[in-house]
């Protein structure tokens, strides 16, 4: 199940052992809600991918410092404010809202992780957050998870929500997603945000990888615009409920586990990559025939990147000349000779020369998904990003964001 505009959750639904809320705190000036809070009733093993951008906002060094104990029982999040570039400041006031909610919730302050998103380089508004902690505390309800999606939200248009069913032995496990983000999308672990959690019962160590591989297959496989966020983190809490017998990675049901969850972690990189800032198409870019998985990758990206192709997609011009020239200054070894291009099964491109109806391609063009194949010729790696066209818009909502 996932959620997407303009859905909403059946309120009977719920997450066994956590809870949620999200309110309006003062942080964004529309009044919009921008404090959020997932609790877990009991200390649910936690593990963490972080941005690998150098300039890491307050609450990613405190995060990254805090979930090396393996565990956590709540995540405090604020939107309209990244508590990046702020200094010491920034530290102690991430700190002091830890602090108030730790006390206030009478568990240990190490046991809450904190997380930010927005405008870069502006002091938290500390004792506005904290005069509406007890608010947020007094409202957690285990059907709040769509009010704790709408807080994180800055330039999204709709809040992203999947949640997924797995059979473990005789036990139902549960593993719900929400994440944000619609531009400054790249993520290297985007300003992207990822929070996951599950009633199962899942090793420390073996859910730290099922992480960090699940994220290298979703989340770090999509592209906005080619910007790596400050405050980009993707946590996940397991708080064990589910009572089935503890995964391992020899488990004979983990690949059942890990298939739901790599699942969710892909349906969530799509909404973001699809809820992209002005964004009027997906398009994936798959290259194929690399002779590595790690050129092919490289080669996905510099066409995904590229503001000459994103404008000729939002332009709806089957433009492949310009993808041949990234291809050529990408880094990756090609041969002209040998590049085949297809739009949408449509092939456009035949040894580096013109072929095929380019009339039937921009037909591809117009959809508002399909996948542009990039074939090499010269191995056997493959990689596949996702995009999206560059428009207008996108230059709009970017060019006024701290207004």
């Amino acid at each position: 199940m996932n959620c997407g505009a303009g859905s909403r959750l059946q309120k009977t639904k719920m997450l066994n052992g956590f809870k949620f809320n999200g309110i309006a705190s003062g942080i964004k000036k529309n009044g919009a809600r921008d404090l959020g809070l997932i609790y877990s009733e009991v200390p649910a093993i936690a593990v963490g991918v972080f941005t690998t951008n150098r300039v890491k906002a307050a609450p990613v060094l405190i995060t990254q410092k805090r979930i090396r104990s393996g565990t956590a029982q709540a995540i405090l999040v604020n939107s309209g404010n990244a508590n990046a570039c702020t200094g010491d400041k920034g530290m102690k006031a991430a700190c002091q809202l830890s602090t108030t909610l730790a006390r206030r919730m009478k568990i240990k302050e190490e046991m809450i992780l904190v997380s930010s998103t927005g405008v870069i380089g502006v002091h938290l508004p500390v004792e506005r957050i904290q005069g509406n902690i007890p608010t947020l505390i007094g409202g957690i309800s285990p059907y709040k998870i769509e009010e704790f999606a709408q807080s994180l939200l800055t330039t999204d248009t709709f809040p992203k929500i999947v949640m997924k069913e797995v059979k473990i032995g005789n036990k139902q496990v549960e593993i719900w997603g929400v994440a944000k983000g619609a531009g400054m999308i790249m993520p290297n672990m985007a300003t992207m945000l990822a929070f996951i959690m599950s009633t199962a019962s899942v090793h420390p160590a073996t859910l730290r990888n099922l992480l960090k591989e699940g994220v290298d297959q979703s989340f770090n496989r999509i592209t906005v615009d080619g910007e790596t966020s400050t405050n980009d983190m993707v946590l996940m809490l397991a708080n064990g409920k589910a009572g089935n017998r503890i995964l391992t990675r020899k488990s004979k049901e983990i690949n059942r586990f890990r298939d739901s969850l790599f699942s969710l972690l892909f349906e969530l990189a799509r909404m973001v990559v699809r809820d992209g800032e002005g964004a009027t198409k997906l398009v994936e870019i798959r290259v194929e025939k690399a002779r590595s998985v790690n050129e092919a990758r490289k080669a996905a990206f510099a066409v995904a990147n590229s503001p000459l192709v994103k404008t000729a997609l939002f332009g709806e011009e089957v433009n492949w000349g310009r993808i041949m020239a990234v291809l050529g200054r990408c880094g990756v070894a090609i041969d002209p000779g040998k590049v085949d291009i297809s739009y949408g099964g449509v092939k456009v491109v035949k040894h580096g020369i013109a072929c095929g109806s380019e009339e039937k391609a921009q037909g591809v063009l117009k959809q508002k998904e399909f996948t542009i194949v990039i074939t090499l010729n010269k191995g056997k790696g493959c990689f596949q990003a996702s995009t999206i066209d560059l428009t207008p818009e996108y230059v709009a909502i970017n060019s006024s964001y701290r207004s």
